[in-house]
């Protein structure tokens, strides 16, 4: 069985390649994490918006989320995190994923009949327009704020790859 943290970012990780087989996208993952990029999706073949079009992701989880005028606070991003995904230098595209998953690993997922619930909600957000802290730092934090109209679902998420976001 895996630690409470290792199964709240699994689950956070799943959630998001569930969403994208739903959307009939592909993803795959690095053999080795050294850019902050924990998936890459992207739709294969040719599209109106050119070959294969991709994103990258950096996944973070949230069990007791905060929220301020219209926004999730998430404060857990250290500065290089943040500086993994801030910027418009970026050949593909970067995005941060909020997924906001109950704090008891039993509520994850739940069945009934004709359908599986994933609980509870993920969110998007772009860093393009921020500036990078001068040097990376992972022990400080840095608070992002993500509106809740960014909900992260099968036509946000091919949005996204397409890139056109909404």
């Amino acid at each position: 069985m895996l630690d409470p943290n290792h199964h709240q970012g699994k689950f956070g990780h799943d959630y998001v390649r569930v969403l994208a087989s739903a959307a009939g996208l592909v993803w795959s993952t690095d053999d080795v994490d050294v850019d902050g990029v924990d998936l890459c999706i992207k739709q294969p073949g040719r599209t109106r918006f050119g070959i294969s079009p991709q994103i990258e992701v950096q996944i973070k989880t949230v069990s007791r989320p905060r929220y301020r005028q219209g926004q999730l606070v998430f404060p857990g991003l250290s500065h290089t995190q943040f500086n993994q995904l801030a910027g418009s230098d970026f050949a593909i595209p970067r995005y941060l994923f909020a997924v906001h998953v109950p704090a008891v690993a039993t509520q994850f997922a739940d069945t009934v009949t004709g359908a599986l619930l994933l609980r509870h909600c993920g969110y998007f957000l772009s860093l393009r327009d921020r500036t990078r802290f001068p040097a990376d730092d992972a022990k400080r934090k840095v608070s992002v704020h993500i509106p809740l109209s960014n909900i992260l679902d099968v036509p946000a998420l091919r949005a996204l790859v397409a890139g056109s976001p909404r």
